[in-house]
């Protein structure tokens, strides 16, 4: 049996801002996971490629309106950075 990841735990160090766009991002977060999971198998966002955000973005999302869009691209980047470095709390 394996534990399911928690997404919130790896953006906590990242996210700053009021409480309801902390929420916003790990809700957005959690669904790019699902996604991303179903179609290409990656369990955590340490796996995910470039490749796989763009996926997202473009693809998964090209129906969305352009708000809902800029929001998963800000939480995106949240994930960009948190992968990009180590943050020791």
């Amino acid at each position: 049996m394996t534990a399911e990841f928690d997404i919130a735990l790896f953006l906590r160090p990242m996210l700053k801002g009021a409480h309801a766009t902390q929420q916003r991002h790990i809700r957005q977060a959690e669904r790019m996971h699902e996604v991303i999971l179903e179609r290409w198998g990656c369990a955590t966002p340490w796996s995910w490629r470039e490749k796989h955000v763009r996926w997202f973005l473009e693809h998964y999302l090209r129906c969305s309106a352009p708000a809902t869009i800029y929001y998963y691209e800000l939480t995106a980047g949240l994930i960009r950075r948190r992968k990009a470095k180590v943050v020791v709390a």
